[in-house]
């Protein structure tokens, strides 16, 4: 009778417990959603550990302000391309995923940059070409074929914002950099003091060329995989 008893117990606790995994993994901001979300931060970022999107990175990074927008409309890109292709997962036939994928993505491109030219116009002709040039991003498009395909609506929305995210902090730092070393200011506004030229400082051009882009986004690798060892290949 102890016997079935202590089985009994056994089986409630086990039961409770899978109750409780149950009910934290279905929770919108579990443990391993905010991971999703904070990993393309870090160890899984898609431009320092993955070396993609590197393109725009070099291209946009001139000034802060369009870096901030490509960054915002990157995400939004990610995150709402990602939610619909797992959406339609079970629905899109293995041999037009790829253009499925791509209409999509085009579709909420051309919305981006719409809205880019009716609210922020100047700033959309600044990023040109580049907006459009989001469609052929690999980010985007490894995102969808990596996860969205084969995950839930949920985390794949949260997997490409976070990877959008990652990504777009990336374009922000080299472009805080290459602004105020190159211009002397930041979204525009005058940052290092007149006391700084009038005792010899001058701006780098060197800063505002592309292959400073280069230059700086290798430094953010390198002090990125000094802090993360095992991101170093052997």
């Amino acid at each position: 009778m102890k016997e079935k008893d202590m089985n009994r117990q056994e089986g409630r606790q086990k039961s409770r417990e899978g109750v409780r995994k149950t009910a934290e993994e279905n929770r919108l901001f579990s443990a391993k959603n905010m991971k999703l979300l904070t990993r393309p931060f870090g160890a899984d970022n898609p431009v320092t550990v993955q070396v993609l999107g590197i393109c725009s990175a070099l291209a946009v990074t001139v000034k802060l302000q369009p870096a901030l927008v490509m960054a915002v409309s990157v995400v939004v890109v990610t995150g709402f391309s990602n939610l619909i292709i797992s959406l339609m997962r079970n629905t899109i036939p293995p041999r037009i995923r790829i253009i499925v994928q791509l209409t999509v993505i085009a579709t909420l491109v051309i919305l981006v940059d719409q809205v880019l030219k009716a609210v922020a116009y100047d700033v959309s002709k600044q990023l040109s070409v580049f907006v459009g040039l989001i469609i052929t991003n690999c980010i985007v498009m490894g995102r969808l074929e990596a996860f969205a395909m084969a995950n839930k609506p949920w985390p794949s929305f949260l997997d490409g914002i976070g990877n959008g995210a990652g990504y777009g902090l990336i374009l922000v730092v080299v472009a805080f950099v290459r602004e105020l070393f190159g211009s002397g200011t930041l979204l525009g506004f005058k940052v290092i003091p007149d006391g700084f030229y009038e005792a010899g400082y001058a701006d780098n051009g060197l800063f505002i060329l592309p292959p400073m882009a280069l230059i700086v986004l290798g430094v953010i690798i390198w002090i990125h995989r000094s802090f993360n060892r095992n991101l170093i290949e052997k």
